[in-house]
């Protein structure tokens, strides 16, 4: 084919986002001098959050190669495009590391006789070896299948389709068991004594519907002008929608399986994570979770005209993200306070912060490239589809 579409202009979106963050980021470095130990709290909660949504945008990307389909190729330039962020998160991992004293009980030399065994796992040179491990893999698979699409957009090869679903296939492996792994250090060890064996799999759904919520948004908005107003066909946001019900079941098995397995069992060691966090304003949080997270979505997109109406998807893909945001601090502040509800101002200005830089720098990314990649196989059935649908 040789259809060629341009770079979208995301100037505007970029420099804003920028500035947003740039600012945010100021007030927020304000609270590393007033509250260190609040600061690296508020900043392990951002960051999740929006590595999540590139870490899961790889998973989606591997995905739609592994699964062929006109809903991966209209969402493909954005899913590469937050896969590119991934150089920025390798970064931003360094404060963590470097805040690991405020946030890991297992750093205190007087805690690590009560750890035991798991003392020779739980000690920083490894955490940050692993860690390494962890991003290299991720940059490594997203610089492959960037590259690779790249190439097959300027030459029209066919055999980069092939390239890239044949490292999807052993990539998604690596993504579960490098995200299970991730999960476990970074979150898991925050309360080092518990343990569990579906915890990283919470991380896996979540990340991936975190993504998919973030894609399915910025498609939205983007398909109202430009190329995608022609190709995109409310078929691709059918699609979408029957994905993103499918990802909000799994998390909710995943996490439901986990609190009905420990709390059947009973033990001590294991129900004291959730002892905390169904309590007070902490399990007022979860059972909004429950509801807006699970419930609501669920019966919303079981509606086959709600799937395919753009407008309406959105604000189904908006209402995940904003509850994915209040499940993470369900998740991970209780390690803090306890029991006792906190949430700090630096929480909000934290994720705005990262939010700016990470958004920013998506913009530049998605804007170099065009927003279809026209030399791909699948390219002439989807215009076909879109014609026939539109």
């Amino acid at each position: 084919m040789s259809t060629s579409f341009n770079a979208p202009d995301l100037s505007k979106l970029r420099q804003y986002s920028l500035f947003v963050g740039l600012g945010a980021l100021v007030i927020f470095l304000i609270g590393l001098f007033r509250d260190h130990k609040l600061f690296h709290e508020a900043y392990v909660f951002a960051f999740t959050f929006w590595t999540g949504i590139s870490v899961g945008s790889l998973a989606l990307l591997m995905l739609q190669h592994l699964t062929g389909g006109g809903w991966g190729l209209v969402i493909r330039r954005i899913l590469e495009a937050a896969t590119r962020v991934l150089p920025l998160i390798a970064i931003l991992f360094i404060p963590i590391v470097l805040g690991a004293h405020d946030l890991y009980p297992w750093t205190h030399q007087e805690h690590l006789e009560k750890l035991g065994d798991k003392a020779n796992y739980l000690n920083l040179p490894f955490f940050s070896g692993r860690a390494i491990i962890y991003f290299a893999i991720w940059l490594g698979l997203a610089f492959l299948l960037n590259r690779w699409s790249l190439t097959q957009d300027r030459t029209g090869d066919g055999q980069y389709a092939k390239h890239m679903r044949v490292l999807s296939g052993p990539g998604m492996v690596l993504f579960v068991f490098t995200v299970t792994f991730a999960s476990v250090d970074w979150y898991m060890s925050l309360e080092p004594e518990w343990f569990s064996t579906i915890y990283g799999f919470i991380f896996v759904a979540s990340w991936s519907v975190t993504a998919l919520a973030f894609v399915i948004a910025a498609l939205a908005l983007l398909s109202k002008t430009g190329p995608l107003k022609n190709i995109v066909a409310p078929l691709h946001f059918h699609d979408l929608g029957k994905l993103l019900l499918a990802l909000v079941m799994l998390w909710a098995y995943f996490a439901y399986s986990q609190f009905l397995i420990i709390w059947s069992g009973n033990l001590p060691e294991e129900i004291s994570w959730y002892t905390p966090r169904i309590n007070g304003t902490w399990g007022a949080l979860i059972v909004a979770v429950v509801l807006l997270h699970f419930a609501m979505p669920f019966l919303l997109l079981l509606s086959r005209g709600l799937k395919r109406d753009p407008h309406k998807l959105i604000i189904v893909a908006v209402l995940i993200l904003v509850m994915r945001v209040i499940d993470l601090l369900w998740m991970l502040e209780p390690s803090f306070s306890g029991k006792t509800f906190h949430v700090s101002w630096m929480h909000p200005v934290g994720l705005i912060a990262l939010g700016g830089l990470w958004l920013a720098l998506f913009a530049r990314e998605l804007s170099r490239r065009p927003l279809i990649p026209v030399n791909d196989p699948q390219y002439p059935s989807v215009v076909e589809q879109a014609h026939a649908t539109h």
